[in-house]
């Protein structure tokens, strides 16, 4: 079933889930919020560009993370940063979503072996929801992670489940 699921006759009115509706604007319409923190912020940076172009597939980045509803983390993630990565992310609204993009953000990449400073991944600080390989990840491997986090919420239900009522006490 997509968005339009149903048209009458004369073609005005269109029958469709309102979750259907409300995930289709929110996944059109993603605002990340940069977090640069090595080499795999150059090409996040390079996404952005005109050759990439992420405007038209309604990704448009922004400085706070007030306005912000994805937080995409770029780079090696130190127990000093850690900290600020959590406020940043609890700074943001609700629904958020986490992008982890590359090996230092992913696992610790090849710092994290080596050196006490190195968190082994953005996982132990925030949730993540996709994760994109690479040291560093081609701006298509950053694409390719926004398409997923567009699918998953594209299949996300908004419906807050019924509370239980509870039984009068006797």
């Amino acid at each position: 079933m997509g968005l339009l699921d149903t048209k009458t006759g004369n073609g005005r009115i269109v029958i469709s889930k309102v979750d259907d509706l409300l995930n289709w604007a929110r996944l059109s319409s993603l605002w990340p919020m940069g977090f640069g923190l090595a080499c795999c912020a150059i090409e996040m940076m390079a996404t952005n560009a005109s050759h990439y172009d992420l405007d038209r597939m309604g990704v448009f980045p922004r400085p706070s993370p007030r306005q912000s509803d994805v937080m995409i983390v770029a780079g090696t993630v130190t127990f000093k940063m850690a900290d600020r990565v959590r406020r940043l992310y609890e700074q943001m609204p609700e629904p958020r979503y986490v992008i982890s993009m590359g090996s230092c953000s992913n696992c610790g990449g090849p710092y994290w072996e080596h050196g006490y400073h190195v968190v082994k991944g953005v996982d132990r600080v925030i949730p993540v929801d996709v994760y994109v390989p690479g040291c560093p990840p081609r701006p298509e491997a950053l694409i390719g992670g926004i398409i997923k986090l567009q699918e998953k919420i594209r299949n996300e239900s908004l419906l807050i489940p019924a509370m239980p009522k509870e039984s009068p006490r006797s």
